[in-house]
């Protein structure tokens, strides 16, 4: 026992006197995290004047030393958040964040200045980069765990992201896109019902605006179509499509996308055709006689000369005497 404790005796007092470096100090800066940080190296970046502190941060930012820029950046919003010079240092923390790839906490820190500086010169250049990252989420990069840990790619959440752009400039130069985006990411999520509003939204919008208002029409007729494909007893959306391309070629009879609109519809008819037969079907297997002959007749209605047509005239011919029995 007296040896074990002599050789602890012994461990500890060469611990004591081995040489040593200590750890700088750990730091924590609100929206950057921890970091460690000496007091000569505090005294390299650190102003005690709200200019002088952001003239650090433009300069490291110019030097593509971030790190730097983006801490001195956030001093400044820390000791002098209402002074002049934080539109521009929450800036460029956004600028810091997005060399980083910290999409998402850039996304917020440049919605902040749309919240707290309405008028800052940077607006839009501010919408656009928010329009830039959205992108990147639409392309599939994937949303963080505290900016740090890449989780999933959500197209909710990016479609969500657009919104915000719309509504920060409902009338700005980028706010058509955007709107056209959110479209875009309710396709990609098989959201075909919300995609279809987004689209008409921005056709009716920015009806001024002849190529996005085309490209918005053509887009919604063709997110109802892919939704008519996938329902197999409601064919009302196959309607719309054709409702809506209808529209398309009416009001843009120039656009290069006509013929594609005038396949689309002949294909949106034969839909219609091929889920009445199914509707049909449906009634005749539940021995719901009647109303399998109202959905066999407007098959006949729709396209008679069709394979389906030929089809339905036979089942017809079967259900005759059913219909007559049950009528007597």
């Amino acid at each position: 026992m007296n040896r074990r404790f002599g050789w602890i005796i012994l461990l500890i007092a060469l611990m004591a006197g081995w040489p040593f470096r200590a750890p700088a100090p750990l730091t924590y800066v609100p929206g950057e995290g921890w970091y460690y940080e000496t007091a000569g190296q505090q005294a390299r970046w650190q102003r005690t004047r709200a200019k002088e502190q952001l003239d650090v941060a433009d300069q490291a930012f110019q030097n593509k030393d971030y790190a730097t820029a983006l801490r001195a950046a956030h001093r400044v919003l820390r000791i002098w958040p209402l002074s002049d010079y934080a539109p521009r240092a929450e800036y460029l923390v956004g600028r810091c964040l997005e060399t980083s790839g910290r999409d998402e906490a850039a996304f917020n820190a440049y919605q902040n200045i749309i919240k707290k500086y309405p008028r800052s010169e940077s607006f839009n250049d501010i919408l656009w980069r928010q329009f830039g990252i959205a992108n990147r989420f639409l392309g599939g990069e994937w949303f963080r765990l505290w900016n740090t840990i890449p989780l999933y790619p959500s197209m909710d959440q990016t479609a969500k992201l657009y919104d915000t752009i719309v509504n920060n400039g409902p009338y700005s130069d980028v706010a058509p896109h955007a709107q056209m985006n959110i479209g875009a990411a309710r396709e990609k999520q098989k959201d075909y019902d919300a995609a279809e509003k987004a689209y008409e939204t921005a056709a009716d919008r920015y009806h001024d605006q002849p190529l996005i208002a085309a490209d918005a029409l053509y887009r919604e007729a063709r997110a109802y179509q892919k939704q008519a494909v996938t329902a197999e007893y409601d064919q009302s959306t196959a309607g719309k499509a054709i409702a809506t391309y209808t529209d398309f070629m009416t009001f843009y009879p120039d656009d290069k996308r006509v013929g594609e609109a005038e396949q689309a519809i002949a294909q949106m008819k034969i839909e219609q055709v091929r889920g009445n037969y199914k509707i049909a079907q449906y009634y005749e297997k539940t021995k719901r006689w009647a109303g399998a002959v109202v959905y066999y007749n407007e098959v006949l209605q729709l396209d008679p000369n069709s394979t389906y047509a030929s089809l339905a005239r036979q089942h017809i011919e079967i259900l005759k005497p059913r219909l007559h029995s049950m009528g007597n």
